[in-house]
């Protein structure tokens, strides 16, 4: 580090006690999570292995075949008693679509958002 300029160093002192302290908080945050989250996914990886589901990969590029846009988000959830991956994308004029996803069978359900039809691939 002696070649470094003096600028250069205050910027990397900086931001390595950011990405110390960053990296603490998360630490204490994954520390407290409950063990029913735990759980949760231990009992979602058991459905995807016995095949009573199907994986997030082959849902992901199912989607992403008919769909342009960048997965920002995910959840697994089960209402009136069909399982279902909800599905954000990003798409290349910032809007936000939500898909769901049939968990056990793969349809495509329902889209919320703006401009869908620009995320659609021709």
């Amino acid at each position: 580090m002696k070649n470094l300029p003096c600028y250069i160093l205050k910027l990397i002192i900086p931001t390595s006690a950011f990405i110390v302290a960053a990296f603490s908080i998360t630490l204490c945050l994954l520390g407290s999570l409950p063990a029913s989250a735990d759980e949760d996914w231990r009992k979602l990886h058991e459905e995807v292995q016995a095949g009573r589901i199907k994986p997030l990969g082959e849902i992901l590029d199912g989607l992403l075949q008919d769909w342009k846009g960048q997965v920002i988000d995910v959840e697994f959830e089960e209402e009136d008693g069909r399982r279902l991956y909800e599905i954000e994308l990003l798409g290349s004029e910032g809007q936000v679509v939500e898909f769901e996803v049939d968990a056990v069978t793969g349809e495509l359900i329902g889209i919320e958002g703006n401009n869908i039809n620009g995320m659609k691939r021709q």
